[in-house]
């Protein structure tokens, strides 16, 4: 009998101004995959929403973009308010994660798996979700929480 115990899945988000990037654990809660690449429109929370659903997810881990030095920016503010709208729409719980770099190493990624950049815009943004949803599942304890003292 295995040590390991399936849980309900959690959604990472990427979020950018023209695009989207979604991603999703496996039931394990180790490895995250890409899903899609949805327009950053009126329409994305509810799109959001719809793969919570489809998923069974029991958390979204929004990237939060910060400066390098951490301090918080336009485009945190942006999706600080993205989150606050997830989480007036979803009954799951909504956290978010640094994503500093996120983008880069994903274009790095496909570009080193020979991708050209202009064919891979929406997939570097289902990278770029996977990346910082990765992040996140590697420092969450096996209680499915994050260790405070690793963010």
């Amino acid at each position: 009998m295995s040590n390991l115990q399936l849980r309900r899945r959690i959604i990472g988000i990427d979020l950018g101004r023209a695009r989207i990037g979604v991603a999703v654990s496996d039931e394990l809660g180790m490895l995250a995959h890409p899903v899609e690449t949805i327009p950053a429109n009126a329409d994305a929370a509810r799109r959001i929403g719809e793969i919570v659903r489809e998923k069974n997810a029991e958390r979204v881990v929004v990237g939060l973009p910060r400066h390098m030095n951490g301090s918080v920016g336009a485009g945190a503010i942006e999706a600080l308010a993205f989150v606050r709208k997830l989480q007036d729409l979803l009954s799951c719980e909504v956290v978010t994660w640094d994503e500093r770099l996120t983008t880069t190493a994903a274009n790095r990624a496909l570009r080193d798996s020979g991708r050209k950049a202009r064919n891979s815009r929406s997939v570097v943004d289902q990278v770029a979700a996977q990346m910082i949803l990765q992040g996140y599942l590697d420092r969450v304890q096996p209680t499915g929480t994050p260790d405070a003292t690793l963010s």
